[in-house]
């Protein structure tokens, strides 16, 4: 992948990273090559380290690593698979269900003034990740950015994703 195929150029790096670490090692189904997403959930239940904010075995709620703003989630099937019409008829309803609880924690955590929720299909559509479908849940406030420039690879977050985890989960979980 080259960097004019990418919309987000500045994740670039973290891609190729994600790219090249997917090319090794098997994956959870069946021979598939292991991606990011799926070494993500193999690394343990819910924690700061690993981003996972919430699991229930179908579906599961991941931070992003590079947020577009601060409480950016990423809701998934934990089924490795890259299409939505790949998703069965009990993995359908969860991702929904968990998207939909996705933006109302959102919501109660970081009172915005409006959400994004939405998934890029494939390479050309703007996925940077696209071997495992995934979708986008991200609190907008009026008069923010997509996502914030940067200078020298620096990036721009208002809070540590540690506690961005942290108060999400609490939320979530209720814990």
């Amino acid at each position: 992948m080259t960097l004019e195929h990418l919309w987000a150029g500045w994740r670039q790096e973290y891609v190729e990273r994600a790219s090249k670490a997917s090319q090794s090692g098997a994956g959870r189904d069946g021979g598939l090559e292991q991606c990011v997403f799926c070494r993500i959930l193999a690394s343990g239940p819910p924690s700061a380290e690993n981003g996972i904010v919430w699991r229930d075995g179908v579906s599961c709620a991941v931070l992003n690593a590079y947020p577009y703003a601060t409480g950016h989630l990423l809701v998934m099937p934990e089924r490795h698979m890259s299409e939505l019409n790949q998703l069965t008829d009990v993995e359908s309803p969860s991702l929904w269900e968990a998207t939909r609880k996705a933006v109302s924690v959102l919501a109660g955590v970081y009172e915005p003034d409006g959400a994004n929720v939405g998934a890029n299909l494939g390479t050309v559509a703007g996925a940077g990740i696209p071997s495992h479908l995934h979708l986008h849940a991200l609190p907008r406030w009026a008069g923010d950015t997509n996502f914030m420039t940067t200078v020298s690879g620096v990036r721009v977050m208002p809070e540590f994703l540690e506690v961005t985890w942290a108060k999400i989960r609490e939320a979530w979980t209720g814990t």
